[in-house]
């Protein structure tokens, strides 16, 4: 089953390219509200399923045991960019459990914004606190060390800790996640293909906490509000997850992952979000999602209003004139 363009790439008036893709809304009793696409094909979530994999962290006990809020939960959900605040909020969180950055086994690369420039200027290279993933990294090492399990090779597949974030990951997705659909993340841990609605019912799930344990559903509100009270550190500057949340204050959750996925969930609506760009554009998957979010909240004009103008992001030229735009196609508007 080919899946139907969904985004459209303008340049003047001629159509330049094109992204075929898949989505699906769901409730959290399993009814799909809105599909399209393959929907059963098995995806990598990559990191837009971060807020499910930071469950252990609060249901262990070790959120509460090092004093985490807000910020420290939002960073532990979040692919950020690096710049100093995540870095330091990262390296807070590991010194909460008695670890620096040489605990973390993420790994290192450049930062996503100027954050880049100043360390190249200073003579300096990225550690793995600047990592996207650092502060689920740090989380993860939260978790072991309250937990009393040797955090070494904490990212390695049958670890205690990867155990702990693949059952939350089976039991929130009700889909399995075993060595026939594995693979290694980026971040170098394992990650799950399993049906994409599979995540839409997932985040559904997180937020009503329906079929969760009461303990389960605090858990999950926990990481879900923390995130939409913190978008920065979820995101950074000029990064579209900040820019969705920030359209609804304290109403649109959004998780972007690797290679064109989105994860989101609408708390006042009970509706969980899953979809995938086939190529791996976020630029397409972007679009996607705030064309989605814009249809289901279309009651709400203004906030439909701004979620549909960042579904048309304009295509610029070197000077910053504004020669195209991506759009959604009729099957997605």
């Amino acid at each position: 089953m080919a899946n139907p363009v969904l985004v459209e790439v303008t340049r003047g008036a001629v159509v330049e390219s094109a992204h075929r893709g898949a989505i699906c809304v769901f409730d959290a009793d399993g009814k799909a509200v809105f599909e399209i696409g393959d929907t059963e094909r098995p995806v990598f979530p990559r990191s837009a399923v971060k807020a499910i994999q930071a469950l252990p962290l609060v249901e262990s006990g070790a959120a509460d045991a090092y004093g985490f809020g807000d910020s420290e939960l939002a960073l532990a959900c979040a692919s950020h960019s690096g710049e100093p605040v995540h870095v330091e909020l990262a390296r807070a969180m590991l010194a909460k459990a008695g670890l620096d950055k040489t605990a973390l086994e993420c790994g290192a690369h450049w930062p996503n914004h100027e954050a880049t420039i100043a360390l190249a200027r200073a003579g300096d290279v990225p550690s793995a606190l600047h990592n996207n993933c650092s502060g689920k990294h740090a989380g993860f090492l939260c978790t072991c060390v309250h937990s009393g399990i040797a955090h070494q090779g904490y990212v390695k597949e049958g670890h205690a800790q990867q155990e702990m974030v693949r059952d939350a990951m089976q039991s929130v997705t009700g889909a399995a996640h075993n060595a026939d659909n594995s693979a290694i993340d980026g971040c170098s841990i394992p990650t799950y293909a399993v049906p994409l609605k599979s995540f839409a019912l997932g985040f559904a799930r997180m937020a009503t906490g329906r079929g969760f344990s009461p303990e389960r559903a605090k858990a999950a509100k926990r990481l879900l509000s923390a995130c939409m009270a913190e978008p920065f550190l979820v995101a950074g500057t000029g990064k579209a997850d900040l820019a969705l949340m920030q359209a609804a204050p304290g109403r649109i959750f959004v998780k972007t992952g690797a290679e064109g996925v989105y994860c989101a969930a609408l708390p006042e609506l009970g509706l969980g979000i899953a979809l995938k760009c086939d190529d791996g554009a976020a630029r397409g998957a972007e679009v996607m999602i705030a064309a989605v979010l814009a249809k289901l909240l279309r009651a709400d004009e203004a906030v439909a209003a701004k979620l549909t103008q960042l579904a048309h992001p304009a295509v610029e030229s070197r000077i910053g004139a504004k020669v195209g735009l991506l759009r959604p196609t009729p099957a997605l508007s």
